[in-house]
């Protein structure tokens, strides 16, 4: 098969073209016939020498794929050779053929384009399983979401007004601010120009949202805590900042805040099962229907693979970015 590689970490040029071995599919898993992989910031972080492959999980990049099911290994049942399917991966995407767990595998319905599916299934678990399964977020709630624009943001905003709640973006633009107003996004905030905290005081009458999705990490922390109404809950999914904080203890008492901290990759493979099958009841329906689709940036070919890094480096996107074998 057709892969990326790095047999050095470094930038974007350290990502080479390579040929390797076929993978083949163990006990509950499928081999897929890759038709794109999503792009994501864990990759940068994984090409950089900073965040490996789970213990066991192929050392490639790639966190979710779609395409083709070639292969079925022993013990599969749910799904059949030649089935339209994306996948969650915990590495292994950056390439023309994958190894998938049945039980992260999601329909792509013939509705839905092969190729622009692969910007779904990491983007999706992500939202699903930190804003509604952790933070728990209702109808009529608020939700603020830093990167609004990003991969992850774009899906959080659509999936929040599906379910009912007011969505709050920070973007960098204007362009990227139309785009979250586009899929739904209410209070627009250029982090550019404006403090959001201050505006999110403005917008809700000093009340702050109730739920924060946050991939900037310690930069944020005061900031968010003072947005957050009271027993809000901040879910952290990222550090983007590099940066560490002093947390008020004081003022998550006085408010009843919570914070979470979450990654997916890592989980158990029986979590992120549990995770899936939660997002094939309930968000995928809405997926099928079309109010849920996936935001695409741009395709790349795998080949140029460093172009699509660049890209995603320059923060300049708006949606998914894929490679395509």
């Amino acid at each position: 098969m057709h892969a990326i590689n790095v047999p050095n970490p470094g930038g974007a040029d350290s990502l080479v073209f390579v040929e390797l071995p076929d993978p083949t599919a163990g006990h509950g898993e499928v081999l897929i016939e890759v038709a794109a992989a999503g792009v994501n910031r864990a990759d940068i972080g994984q090409r950089e020498g900073h965040y490996p492959s789970p213990v066991g999980a192929s050392p490639l990049m790639g966190m979710e794929v779609s395409g083709i099911i070639r292969a079925l290994g022993t013990g599969v049942s749910s799904c059949s050779v030649g089935d339209r399917v994306c996948a969650l991966l915990p590495g292994g995407g950056y390439a023309s053929l994958a190894v998938a767990t049945e039980g992260q595998l999601l329909p792509v319905p013939d509705s839905l384009d092969l190729v622009d599916a692969a910007g779904l299934p990491e983007a999706i678990a992500t939202v699903w399983s930190n804003v509604f399964l952790t933070a728990a977020i209702r109808a009529g709630e608020t939700m603020l979401v830093h990167g609004g624009s990003s991969g992850i943001g774009t899906i959080a905003i659509q999936l929040a007004r599906a379910f009912g709640s007011l969505v709050a973006v920070t973007a960098g633009s204007p362009a990227k601010l139309a785009a979250c107003e586009r899929l739904g996004a209410a209070i627009l905030i250029n982090y550019r120009t404006e403090d959001f905290a201050k505006r999110i005081a403005e917008e809700t009458d000093g009340r702050g949202v109730d739920v924060i999705l946050d991939s900037i990490g310690g930069g944020y922390l005061e900031r968010n805590l003072a947005s957050l109404a009271p027993r809000g809950r901040l879910v952290t999914i990222a550090n983007l900042s590099g940066e560490s904080s002093t947390l008020d203890f004081g003022l998550m008492m006085r408010r009843w805040l919570s914070i979470h901290g979450s990654t997916l990759r890592a989980r158990p493979v029986a979590e992120k099962n549990e995770i899936l099958a939660s997002v094939r009841e309930n968000v995928w329906p809405l997926v099928i229907s079309g109010q849920v689709v996936p935001v695409i940036d741009s395709r790349f070919s795998l080949a140029d693979a460093a172009s699509a890094h660049q890209r995603l480096e320059s923060s300049e996107h708006i949606g998914k970015l894929l490679l395509l074998p």
